[in-house]
């Protein structure tokens, strides 16, 4: 009886149909959203965490070191995620236990269940493809869960989506290399073909068999249905934004949501192969994630902010764009002394200036100057920082922007970034002298 009172718990939802609502509690952008066939949503964020949410309270998964970019419910109880640590990870609810399936060779970016639920696929950009099986779908026993079954090679670049057909026997993936490819499962053999070369990057798949139809977002703007089985387009919704970074489909209202990295989000209807909506959800920015609500009423997006929107379809305008400090800030920062506007450019997603690193992808700068690297008590770290001698001031600040953080910490988990002007890296260091020192009281 107290499980039952558990999970219907967690499934309720944060608000009514066509009503407008946000998601609020993570630390930085949110990057892939989720919904179970109930309605519970959840999220994956920059700040290392997935937020399963009961009404508008976040229920935190913690354990991976670096961004989630990817997350997938298995059942109402059970959610699998991945991102920039290369790890797969499944997570029980109701248990709360989870336990790491195993890991790419590079970034995880999207998480496929079979219809069956008896096989979870992973597409990386270490240009593979995991196949995943289980043994007992829903089974609490970890010993059940998924385990490697094959590694899928054939793209030449990263691979960025993937998607199972109705009866499980067919895969198909998106890649960087342009190139859409079916994986037909027979025995222990993958045979492999190229259903589509589209010349640019392909960021998203979603199949829809029953229509007839693979919808696919690519980085030059292609929005296209083509036939699933041929390649052939079907229809063309491509416009003039691009790159097409998130997709999502609601079957009972017949709509394909798509979303931009100019911030629009566009509805198509599939069955009159028309655009219904075309709704610029951001003032800047993209829009990285999309869900529908179970009842295709809503439409979850999320960008550049730490918050999700939920707008009803029908009413998107009438609730406005997205209102977060980001979009402030973009906004203000010409007004701003320069080394407080490099510090919100380069480090205000990952890091605070407050005590506590709660929420964010990098440890707090709160006393930064003369700390030794890997320091902070709350934040876990990669092993090159922790065992680092590094201690910082101007200089080792100034060398870290000056060189990349990928240069002069190699092995840190802290992304790929320079400063290159000589005074924009002097306006940083002075910033945070002045920020991240101890209050009297």
């Amino acid at each position: 009886m107290r499980a039952a009172l558990v999970i219907a718990l967690l499934m309720a939802g944060p608000a009514g149909a066509q009503d407008f609502f946000t998601l609020k509690g993570h630390g930085g952008p949110i990057m892939d959203i989720a919904v179970s066939p109930s309605g519970q949503i959840a999220t994956a964020s920059f700040d290392n965490t997935v937020g399963v949410w009961t009404g508008n309270q976040p229920n935190w998964q913690e354990g991976h070191t670096a961004a989630v970019t990817t997350v997938a419910f298995w059942t109402d109880d059970i959610i699998a995620s991945a991102g920039d640590d290369f790890d797969l990870r499944v997570w029980s609810l109701a248990d709360k236990t989870a336990r790491i399936i195993g890991s790419h060779q590079g970034k995880i970016t999207d998480i496929s269940f079979s219809p069956d639920g008896e096989t979870i696929a992973t597409a990386s950009w270490d240009g593979s493809i995991g196949v995943w099986r289980v043994s007992g779908r829903g089974s609490r026993d970890m010993a059940d869960w998924p385990v490697l079954a094959r590694t899928l090679t054939g793209h030449k670049s990263g691979v960025n989506a993937v998607t199972f057909s109705q009866d499980g026997g067919t895969l198909y993936s998106a890649s960087s290399d342009g190139t859409i490819r079916t994986w037909r499962f027979e025995d222990e053999e993958a045979d492999s073909n190229v259903l589509v070369k589209h010349g640019f990057g392909v960021n998203k798949l979603i199949l829809n068999e029953n229509e007839g139809w693979l919808a696919y977002g690519a980085v030059d703007g292609g929005t296209r249905l083509i036939d699933p089985q041929t390649g052939d387009t079907i229809a063309d919704f491509t416009l003039d934004r691009r790159p097409i970074l998130a997709m999502a489909y609601d079957p009972g209202t017949y709509q394909l949501a798509v979303g931009d990295g100019e911030g629009f989000i566009m509805v198509v209807d599939t069955q009159s192969r028309a655009i219904k909506r075309d709704f610029r959800a951001t003032r800047q920015g993209p829009i990285w994630a999309l869900a529908f609500s179970p009842d295709g009423q809503n439409i979850h997006a999320a960008g550049i902010e730490d918050i999700m929107y939920s707008w009803p379809v029908e009413t998107m305008a009438e609730h406005g764009q997205m209102q977060g400090e980001t979009r402030s800030f973009l906004q203000n920062a010409a007004a701003m002394p320069n080394g407080e506007r490099q510090f919100k450019r380069k480090c205000s997603i990952c890091h605070a200036l407050t005590p506590g690193s709660a929420r964010k992808a990098g440890p707090s700068l709160y006393q930064l100057f003369g700390r030794r690297a890997g320091q902070v008590a709350d934040y876990t770290y990669s092993d090159t920082l922790t065992n680092s001698e590094i201690v910082w001031s101007a200089d080792t600040i100034n060398a870290l922007f000056d060189h990349g953080p990928d240069n002069y910490i190699p092995g840190t988990k802290m992304p790929m970034q320079r400063i290159a002007k000589q005074s924009d890296r002097d306006d940083l260091v002075d910033y945070l002298r002045a920020s991240t020192v101890q209050k009297e009281n």
